[in-house]
């Protein structure tokens, strides 16, 4: 799946909140992910992974 499907079926899916502050949100957070079941944590990982490598990999070298 290429960055633009996957960015479509996002958009399609997506879950969102607005927290009234940062413990609100840390604690919406965590109880979102803890309703997921384990295939779809590990795969979230896998793909905050990849685009993590993507852009590692696209940055200069800096000198």
């Amino acid at each position: 799946m290429n960055i633009r499907e996957r960015t479509q079926r996002r958009k399609r899916i997506i879950t969102a909140h607005r927290a009234h502050g940062f413990a609100e949100a840390d604690r919406w957070d965590l109880e979102f992910w803890q309703r997921q079941p384990p295939e779809k944590r590990l795969s979230a990982l896998v793909s905050l992974r990849a685009d993590l490598a993507a852009v590692t990999a696209g940055r200069k070298p800096q000198r």
